[in-house]
């Protein structure tokens, strides 16, 4: 049967597939256009699944601030290259979910999957764009920062891969975007000294007895230099301690301060941090070709 340009163009615009995946499914199906687009959406979902295993390092991060300016959403989504992060197919699938996110509060990423999106479920609709780019993609992490008194919520991306949000009570949209641009460039660990896990804090004291144990130096003056080094290392990572990234002499802690305001929550996310990059898959593929011709 003979397909026309009009029935492959028709198809093209329905489902965003290549032209020749167009011809090929209409052919199969004897021209149905409706027949053609199920075959296309179920061998599609198969594509999907047989890349779920392939890692997805790269992405961007998004951030949705709820109407009322009193709840942010950040959101990780992956795919597998710096090129499909920057198209505008991953972006609006990755700033649709954080909008449904940010709307349905969902507990967890499994139960994202589940969301109302366009008609579909979440899943669905990542499957079907996992099909189309041929990529990977994976919706990895969210937090939600709340404030809970008066004051702003600040937010700051730094391209697609880093964003940060800030919740400053007592501070206006200024001081909370500024905030966020600190936590963005001086990624501290958390808020203040109390806020930091003891199970970290306990492993920087044993790094730090270590090192000054090789100094020779009597018990007491060891204490000292431990103390020290360690007051150090809380001021290096916690938000408080930390210079401000505008002004280095000037302490976050007292510009707070002088403000009148504090900060009672941040998240920090940087895409693929923590992610162990696979660094051949592309060479394995091309490898896995040559093989197969």
């Amino acid at each position: 049967m003979s397909i026309s340009a009009s029935q492959v163009k028709e198809l093209r615009e329905r489902t965003g597939a290549g032209m020749m995946e167009c011809k090929k499914a209409l052919k199969e199906v004897d021209g149905d256009m409706e027949a053609a687009i199920e075959h296309m959406r179920k061998s599609g979902m198969a594509k999907a699944e047989k890349k779920a295993g392939r890692t997805a390092a790269e992405g961007r991060v998004v951030v949705k601030l709820s109407d009322d300016g009193r709840t942010a959403v950040v959101l990780e989504v992956n795919c597998e290259t710096d090129f499909v992060a920057g198209g505008d197919d991953f972006r609006d699938f990755s700033d649709k979910v954080a909008e449904r996110i940010l709307a349905e509060r969902p507990a967890d990423v499994d139960a994202v999957a589940s969301l109302e999106l366009d008609g579909e479920t979440v899943e669905h609709s990542r499957k079907a764009l996992v099909a189309k780019i041929g990529e990977n993609i994976a919706i990895r992490r969210f937090r939600f920062v709340t404030l809970e008194e008066e004051g702003a919520i600040g937010h700051y991306l730094h391209g697609l891969k880093i964003g940060a949000v800030v919740a400053v009570p007592g501070g206006d949209e200024t001081l909370a975007r500024d905030l966020a641009m600190h936590v963005a460039a001086s990624s501290p660990l958390c808020v203040s000294a109390d806020d930091v896990p003891a199970e970290q804090l306990e492993k920087e004291k044993e790094v730090l007895k270590a090192q000054a144990a090789d100094s020779g130096k009597p018990p007491e003056i060891i204490e000292k230099m431990i103390q020290g080094r360690l007051n150090k290392w809380l001021g290096e990572v916690t938000l408080l301690g930390q210079g401000f990234v505008k002004d280095p002499d000037t302490k976050v802690e007292k510009l707070l301060s002088s403000a009148g305001a504090r900060v009672t929550d941040f998240v920090r996310f940087e895409v693929g941090e923590g992610i162990e990059k696979d660094e051949d898959n592309f060479a394995d593929e091309v490898m896995a070709q040559v093989k197969g011709n």
